[in-house]
């Protein structure tokens, strides 16, 4: 009888343990095979085919079957540019939607993207939930985050030709093209993008910009963009008063 009790008892635990092993891999981010890592895409060379599983942010545009998004996963984002896409599958490239994209990691004025890219879809969802990159600013660890969802806070509006905003980042366009303006923080100024594409004139955040004053004092969320520099693509400003 006491043969059999630990028998039953080695029977058991050898049964836990497996059920442990299997749990710890069927987590919502596990990759399939031949899937990268987030750490493996950053170390992958320019030029090299990547192939990895992420989950859709934001659209910024579709034209001609292609379509940009922003996309991330619980290690990182991947910006997806002119990615071959029906006008269907647009339709139900929803928030949190899982893709497995194969293309090439491009580099474009310091932005790094995954272009000339096709998709699938993938089972489960994921919306990221933004991180505090303020106290990011100004160090080498910002570009880290490149592409994610974040927030900046305490920024403080400065001219940008002195203006508050302008259209076009030269002040050459006009309302329904994308906005530009510039923010401080700890004496150091930085400037911010609304995309058109992304966020156009009918958005709460391109009217939320229009009608800002030099001096105001903002809390910023975005896309942590890239352009000879960070140029955060901004989704909605918040005055705080």
């Amino acid at each position: 009888m006491q043969k059999m009790k630990k028998t039953l008892a080695f029977i058991l635990a050898l049964t836990l343990a497996l059920i442990l092993v299997n749990c710890a891999g069927s987590g919502a981010d596990t990759k399939s095979e031949g899937v990268m890592t987030h750490a493996q895409y950053v170390a992958a060379p320019l030029d090299s085919q990547v192939v990895v599983e992420t989950y859709v942010q934001a659209k910024q545009s579709w034209w001609e079957n292609k379509v940009t998004v922003y996309t991330q996963d619980k290690d990182g984002a991947y910006f997806i540019y002119n990615m071959a896409c029906s006008e269907a599958d647009y339709a139900k490239l929803t928030p949190g939607t899982k893709i497995k994209v194969t293309g090439f990691k491009a580099e474009w004025s310091g932005e790094v993207e995954i272009i000339d890219a096709t998709f699938e879809f993938g089972k489960g969802t994921y919306v990221a939930k933004t991180v505090d990159a303020t106290k990011w600013l100004g160090t080498d660890e910002l570009i880290e985050h490149q592409n994610e969802f974040v927030t900046f806070k305490g920024m403080t509006v400065e001219p940008s030709n002195g203006a508050a905003f302008l259209y076009n980042w030269d002040g050459s366009g006009s309302e329904g093209d994308d906005l530009y303006f510039s923010a401080s923080y700890n004496g150091t100024t930085y400037n911010f993008t609304v995309e058109s594409y992304l966020c156009d004139k009918n958005t709460d955040v391109y009217k939320a910009v229009q009608a800002l004053k030099i001096g105001d004092k903002l809390d910023l969320e975005g896309f942590l963009y890239w352009y000879e520099g960070p140029n955060p693509h901004i989704t909605k400003v918040t005055v705080v008063k």
